[in-house]
């Protein structure tokens, strides 16, 4: 290889890594914006909070790679941890299970890229969801809310839960019957609105 072809690569690969750091910090800024925009539904306790703020990571896992989609769920965490209350721990728990929904998707995504296939979007978004879902149960029961318990104890959140549906028996019951499926639907919400924008925006994410 030329000299001139080693200096040509490594100005492509400089611009490549550029561009992906550049999509990266925007789109992390969005998502922490997006996480403040978050609001309460009438089937869960007050202090859990739907909001799309996986939205721009899920679109950095497909366009530039799945652990910058993890990236972008860590940048828009240590963000908000600048205005919790609790210690981050509702932003640990938001990035744990970001982490796994974004980058379980880029991962099945890429063997599926060579084709540009947007079934191997689908199905590693979806995948990436039920994994979300399904994981929201222990990583709440066993890390999560016994550091959260510091700040609430653990009848009271319970009581929050019963309050809605009265025979709710115990954090594991809770979990599974009411964190587990709002969990699957927020992550539902998020793949169909990828899949709303993403073309509109695959210029600009890609070039």
């Amino acid at each position: 290889m030329s000299q001139l072809e080693t200096t040509a690569n490594g100005r492509a690969a400089a611009k490549s890594r550029t561009h992906r750091i550049t999509v990266t910090a925007m789109l992390s800024a969005v998502a922490a914006v997006l996480m403040f925009v978050d609001f309460s539904v009438p089937f869960m306790p007050a202090f859990i909070k739907m909001d799309i703020s996986e939205l721009p990571a899920l679109l950095a896992s497909f366009s530039i790679g799945p652990w910058y989609g993890v990236a972008v769920c860590l940048v828009k965490n240590l963000i908000n941890c600048l205005r919790t209350s609790t210690g981050c721990v509702g932003e640990l728990s938001n990035f744990m299970l970001g982490a796994i929904f974004t980058g379980l998707a880029g991962l099945i995504y890429q063997r599926f890229q060579n084709h540009k296939s947007r079934k191997g979007a689908l199905i590693g978004a979806l995948v990436g969801a039920a994994a979300m879902a399904a994981l929201s149960v222990p990583v709440n029961y066993y890390l999560i809310y016994p550091i959260y318990t510091k700040f609430m104890p653990i009848d009271a959140v319970i009581g929050m839960y019963q309050a809605i549906r009265p025979s709710a028996n115990g954090l594991l019951d809770c979990l599974i019957t009411f964190n587990m499926p709002f969990t699957f639907m927020k992550g539902l919400l998020d793949v169909a609105l990828c899949f709303l924008i993403y073309k509109p925006l695959s210029p600009l994410l890609h070039k």
